[in-house]
């Protein structure tokens, strides 16, 4: 089986996020970057569904110089190899045109994605990725088995589960529970400093949408506590300073 995993540099959640040039640009310096986590558990998942089966599995990232470490621990996880698109990820569509293009001759079985990043949370580039391939895709996956060329496909939907089967190939967004992260071992760090790493030029992409500026979340104001038997005053801190009603 022959698989691709799409991965994104993203901040770690204990990062504190600023912006510059006017709030239109995240503010990179001293931030410390990771895998994202959902697309560790497509990682997570694609390695085990290779072990003791065959295949092989490659991760894809768009990004410039500044990822590769990141790069390198998915290869010490245990990819196989590894390609990086030298370019800086503008928005979804244009990181899904650029692994589309990669992709589109290579003849993969399976694509894997993390549900969607922990930086921007859209959730937009599997489902694109598929579109712009012409194959099947499948958001929310949190189970994943393969018989053959069929992936069966647990799913969450809205008060309950769905169980799909579909043929390969095809793309998946990868949500809790499809896998436990892989933790690298010495062996693992090792080997992923001479596994292949390609990097390839990115192609062009038109603009669809521009960035006007970010904004901080507002700090948490003061918490007030009411006593459990005065309702009224409850009452009238929701109507006067929560506006509920």
């Amino acid at each position: 089986m022959k698989i691709l995993v799409c991965i994104s540099n993203v901040p770690d959640t204990t990062t504190k996020i600023s912006f510059i040039d006017n709030n239109t640009k995240f503010n990179s310096t001293g931030v410390q970057f990771i895998i994202n986590p959902s697309d560790e558990i497509a990682l997570a998942r694609a390695i085990e569904l290779t072990e003791g089966n065959g295949g092989t599995v490659t991760v894809i990232n768009v990004g410039d110089v500044s990822t590769e470490p990141t790069i390198r621990k998915a290869l010490a996880i245990g990819a196989t190899d590894a390609i990086r698109v030298n370019a800086l990820p503008r928005d979804g569509y244009f990181v899904a045109t650029q692994i589309a293009a990669v992709a589109k001759d290579q003849n993969y079985d399976l694509i894997i994605a993390g549900r969607e990043s922990i930086d921007y949370n859209g959730g937009q580039v599997p489902s694109m990725i598929a579109e712009l391939l012409g194959i099947p895709s499948v958001a929310i996956a949190k189970k994943l088995t393969i018989d053959g060329t069929t992936a069966t496909i647990e799913r969450e939907i809205e008060g309950g589960k769905e169980v799909i089967a579909v043929s390969m190939p095809l793309v998946i967004g990868a949500s809790e529970g499809m896998a436990e992260p892989k933790i690298p071992n010495m062996r693992g760090i090792m080997s992923a400093r001479t596994k292949p790493l390609n990097v390839v030029e990115a192609i062009a992409v038109d603009a669809l949408q521009e960035v006007i500026n970010f904004d901080s979340p507002k700090p948490r104001g003061q918490v007030k506590l009411v006593a459990p038997d005065n309702a009224e005053q409850l009452i009238e801190l929701l109507h006067t300073e929560a506006k509920v009603f």
